[in-house]
């Protein structure tokens, strides 16, 4: 449970991220812990993956848009973006987490803070990319 207490602090940080100034982020994360949990495992897996995201935003919301066909990622739900973002994140570069649990937790999440139609579509999105990312592993 504490790295899905993790994860939700992700989706916090992220969807706050949106709508404040990207250039000062490293203040944002740091004001963010200010006043959140304590425990150093919960903040360092969040941390990894918030910086990670952040630091590969780009690619990240490139792989989305692929597999996201007739959706502009701009006008998807700030909430729903933002898990994706994680999660592909996880996907990409956490080889340590397999790909099954960072697709549950996502859905997890977003049946606790999204639509009710946020799961599915986000599983269906999700599980296009890890199928695409697996298949290339297995060309290479």
């Amino acid at each position: 449970m504490k790295r899905r207490k993790a994860r939700e602090y992700v989706l916090q940080f992220l969807f706050q991220s949106d709508f404040r100034d990207k250039n000062h982020r490293k203040n944002n994360l740091k004001q963010f812990w200010a006043d959140k949990e304590k425990d150093p495992e919960v903040t360092k897996f969040a941390s990894d993956i918030i910086e990670g995201t952040l630091s590969t935003l780009d690619e990240i919301d490139s792989v989305i848009k692929k597999a996201a066909e007739h959706w502009v990622l701009q006008r998807m739900a700030a909430v729903d973006r933002n898990i994706l973002r994680f999660a592909v994140y996880e996907l990409l570069y956490r080889k340590d987490i397999p790909p099954a649990v960072t697709i549950n937790e996502a859905i997890e999440i977003a049946k606790k803070y999204s639509t009710s139609e946020s799961a599915s579509f986000i599983n269906g999105i999700l599980d296009k990319i890890a199928r695409n990312i697996k298949k290339k592993q297995k060309a290479s």
